[in-house]
């Protein structure tokens, strides 16, 4: 068989359950629900960071964060009891990308949407993509998703012209307009949504409040006050976690999205070459859950994006390849973002990079039925994110996570198994398995690299009430 097309979405700031096969029962994507119902939904797959630029750059290079020197979203500083540690604004050129892998490869690579990994010098283009499309440094639609965007590397569209539809629009284009040789094509379609600012069109919005009116959701408390803010930028601020999925807002973005991506796979399909596209559908994060309007909720998981618990980084993944997936297939095997950068390499029948260390285990096996065995997943996130979260590492082997606070040196133990929630707390009565992977973790920290966060001698911290 031929090398594959490879199509990449990555959807920023998507949460566990925000599909209706994830379990929503508010949200509405059929047209994922339906992809998923085509090829194989991954249980147990993980951001490689609870928020964005480290996740993209690990994606692109098969490495840990920490290893690349992105632990941060650019560009990113807060300080608390602890000082910020220093990474790079950028993604250093010396990486090796899976643009620049394929491209050597013999395919075309296209990229459409977000990139948040350096502005001018350190673009798509400067990293392997033959074509860029909206990717510049910023992070989110700093004008917002109603054109006119005044976005570098996008011109405007007519006014009010939503940017999902646009981004999608141009990906079909790219497809439809393919070159006539016989290459394939690496397309990474990168939506800004569903980051903020939460911006939706009003037909659907509408739509949603009805529901949620319906349901009885207006009525319900979906917002429960938290603790203060463990940083100086939102000193005298409390966290303010949503409890369940009823924002009309955010529904319609999801809605919206959902309609794009099958938009996409209608184009896909109609090229003729939709047996052998090999189609990813993930999130560079979890779900905003506790702060900045906190419009989705990631329960049963804990807290959101931003942290180290289940929600800041276990992702839905979806991902198609008709002619080597079995239809309806779910895979519970745990995977994360460094293993797609092996496992698309062996897919478009490349060798693996022998210059560059990677972290990521090839999982091609898993997407063909076979046994696949990924071994200890780790995280290092040495900083307060505007969400919550605190600075800490972690670390899952088998159904066993262990989080390590780098403020206090406090240590919990979650068994995923039988605490999907991560609420009972079990360091102090496994102290063997809690020892064995705060080894583990430790060890991977030193040979990574993975630079630790010193005390801030001025930080007087707050009183919470």
């Amino acid at each position: 068989m031929s090398a594959p097309d490879i199509v990449f979405i990555l959807i920023d700031d998507m949460g566990w359950t925000d599909l209706a096969c994830q379990g929503s029962r508010f949200y509405e994507t059929p047209r994922l629900d339906a992809l998923a119902a085509e090829g194989m939904r991954f249980t147990d797959a993980y951001a490689a960071a609870p928020v964005c630029s480290p996740t993209r750059a690990s994606l692109l290079t098969g490495r840990y964060p920490a290893r690349v020197g992105i632990t941060q979203y650019i560009p990113g500083h807060n300080i608390g009891a602890l000082a910020d540690v220093p990474y790079f604004h950028f993604l250093p050129k010396n990486e090796r990308t899976l643009a620049s892998a394929l491209r050597d490869g013999g395919y075309h690579t296209w990229h459409v949407g977000k990139w948040h990994l350096g502005g001018a010098g350190h673009s798509p283009t400067d990293q392997g993509f033959d074509v860029n499309i909206a990717g510049s440094n910023w992070g989110m639609p700093l004008k917002g998703y109603f054109s006119p965007y005044h976005m570098p590397a996008l011109a405007n569209g007519p006014d009010g012209e939503y940017l999902t539809d646009r981004l999608t629009d141009e990906a079909i284009r790219l497809v439809q307009n393919r070159p006539a040789d016989a290459r394939p094509f690496f397309l990474q379609l990168n939506h800004y949504a569903v980051h903020g600012p939460i911006q939706s069109p009003p037909a659907l919005v509408e739509k949603y409040r009805a529901k949620a009116r319906a349901l009885g959701l207006d009525t319900q408390p979906s917002i429960v006050r938290g603790e203060e803010f463990g940083f100086e930028e939102k000193r005298g601020r409390h966290i303010e976690r949503r409890i369940l999925h009823s924002d009309p807002d955010y529904a319609a973005m999801i809605e919206n999205l959902d309609t794009n991506i099958g938009r996409l796979v209608d184009a896909l399909k109609a090229s003729g070459r939709w047996q052998n596209t090999l189609l990813v559908f993930t999130s560079d994060n979890g779900g905003l859950a506790t702060a900045e309007g906190s419009p989705t909720c990631n329960a049963p998981l804990s807290e959101g994006k931003g942290w180290a618990q289940e929600g800041g980084n276990r992702e839905p993944l979806i991902i198609t390849w008709p002619a080597q997936i079995t239809a309806g297939s779910v895979c519970a095997e745990p995977v994360t973002s460094p293993d797609f950068f092996p496992t698309l390499l062996a897919a478009a029948g490349l060798p693996a990079e022998p210059a560059q260390h990677v972290d990521g285990t090839n999982f091609l096996p898993a997407l063909r039925g076979e046994p696949h065995k990924r071994g200890p997943i780790f995280w290092h996130y040495p900083h307060y994110s505007n969400q919550g979260g605190r600075p800490c590492g972690a670390v899952r082997a088998d159904n066993w996570k262990l989080i390590e606070n780098f403020e206090t040196g406090r240590l919990e133990l979650y068994d995923l198994g039988n605490d999907l929630g991560e609420n009972q707390n079990l360091a102090a009565h496994e102290p063997e398995t809690t020892a064995r992977l705060h080894g583990l973790l430790r060890n991977w920290r030193a040979e990574v690299g993975a630079i630790m966060p010193q005390p801030n001698v001025r930080w007087i911290a707050p009183h919470n009430d």
